[in-house]
This record gives structure tokens, C-alpha cells and sequence, in this order.
């Protein structure tokens, strides 16, 4: 049938992924860095992702497509709340990461009113890997900082130790959805990037930033300097 459906220009597509958030049908999906109509019978071509495109990539067409499946997008709904009405029940059993504790420290440093010895270090936005494009001038000859978002909350000296003269991604491989590893692929292939740093927490879930940087960077094909730094829950750097 001949209908009114969304078209996505990739050319112009920054890989931001707020389409796809906001498809309430689950329409779109993040493919190589890139968003892309997964399910046209998923479609309602009501356009809710079209203003949430910040690179104005999504517009309407009117062309042959299966008719909107309502059905199949409450039944994919209903499937997806249940995974994470499990997820929830079982995640405090399943990761160590999420054990409370209370971590004491001492009382050395004396707070002044001058805080210049606490600028801020990032020299680029947006910093969360979902979010940051795929290509862009301040990749060119960077120092790439990879980190999971924790390590900075953990680590008192974290912009100063890790921030400071690199640009910086951060993500959650725990909470966000989907694997880092295609988007960061392509960065590391389509810039010129002088070395990697790895920055992730000690608890077990935390290796999925570390495993999706490390297959990023053979994806890509290049040889590049890295490491990895490994931030204990009380904010030391472990030894490797």
C-alpha cells in the first residue's frame, strides 16, 4: 500500500540516537553508528522522531510500505517491559557492582573558597558515546578517553589525572542498550587518533566498555597506543 512513512538521510544522520529513543514503536535502531528504519510495519508515520532529530535527517515520504502493525508493536512492547521487569528483579542478585557499601575517607584537604585548581578539563561535548558523532574536527590527532561514567564520580582527580588534554566518551555498558563497539569502530577508523585510554571500575560489569573499546580498536585496523586504568569503588587506581 502506498502510505506516508519516515526517510532517514544517512549523509546527514550524526548517529545521536535520539530518534530511536523517541520512536515509541521501536521503529528505529542504531546500525553502525547510524539510524536506521529497522521495521517499516513498525512505523506509524506520525513522526515523533522527527524533532527530536537534531541534524533535521528524518523527513516524510509517501511510497509503497506495509500497513502499521499495531499489534505487533504492542506485542514487542509488552515483551520489552517484561525483560526489564525481570531485569530489575534479578539484577541485585546477578552483579556485584550493585552491593552498598559506605566508603569512609579522611579528612586531609582542606576546602578553600579558590577553586582554580578545579577548572574543568573537557574540551569537547557532547561526551556520552550514544550521543557523540561518529567523524568531527576534534578527533583529528586526539588522545582518545574512553571511560565508564562511574570512574569519574570515583576518582577525585579524575580531570586532572584522565580529562586533561584528551577528548572524552563515556557510557554505561550496564544500563544503555546495545553494544559500543560498531560506533566506537567507527571512530577510531575515520579519525586520525594518536592513543587510547581506558578507564573503567573494577566490578565484572564494567568490562563490557573495556572489551567494546579493545574490539573496536582491532575492527579498526589501525595500531594505536593503549591502555587501560582500572578504578576501585574507593576511588584508587588498581594496580594492572
Amino acid at each position: 500500500m502506498i502510505r506516508k512513512i519516515i526517510k532517514i538521510d544517512e549523509e546527514k544522520c550524526i548517529g545521536c540516537g535520539l530518534c530511536a529513543e523517541a520512536c515509541h514503536e521501536g521503529a528505529i535502531g542504531m546500525v553502525d553508528g547510524k539510524a536506521k528504519l529497522l521495521r517499516e510495519d513498525y512505523c506509524d508515520g506520525l513522526g515523533d522522531c522527527l524533532p527530536a532529530c537534531p541534524a533535521e535527517a528524518i523527513s516524510f515520504e509517501e511510497r509503497e510500505a506495509p500497513a502499521y502493525n499495531e499489534e505487533a508493536v504492542k506485542a514487542s512492547q509488552a515483551k520489552k517491559q517484561m525483560e526489564t521487569n525481570s531485569q530489575e528483579k534479578t539484577l541485585p542478585h546477578q552483579c556485584p557492582g550493585m552491593q552498598s557499601k559506605r566508603i569512609e575517607h579522611s579528612q586531609t584537604t582542606e576546602i578553600t573558597e579558590n577553586h582554580s585548581n578545579f577548572e574543568s578539563q573537557l574540551s569537547q561535548w557532547p561526551v556520552q558515546i550514544k550521543l557523540a558523532p561518529t567523524k568531527a574536527p576534534y578527533f583529528e590527532n586526539a588522545n582518545l578517553l574512553i571511560a565508564a561514567d562511574c570512574t569519574a564520580y570515583a576518582y577525585g582527580n579524575f580531570h586532572q589525572r584522565f580529562i586533561r588534554n584528551h577528548i572524552t566518551l563515556i557510557g554505561c555498558p550496564k544500563l544503555d542498550e546495545g553494544d559500543y563497539t560498531e560506533k566506537l569502530t567507527a571512530i577510531l577508523r575515520d579519525n586520525s587518533i594518536k592513543s587510547l585510554t581506558i578507564v573503567r571500575m573494577e566490578v565484572p560489569c564494567c568490562g563490557g566498555i573495556e572489551n567494546a573499546a579493545k574490539n573496536a580498536l582491532q575492527k579498526s585496523g589501525k595500531f594505536i597506543p593503549w591502555q587501560v586504568f582500572t578504578i576501585s569503588t574507593n576511588g584508587k587506581i588498581l594496580e594492572s
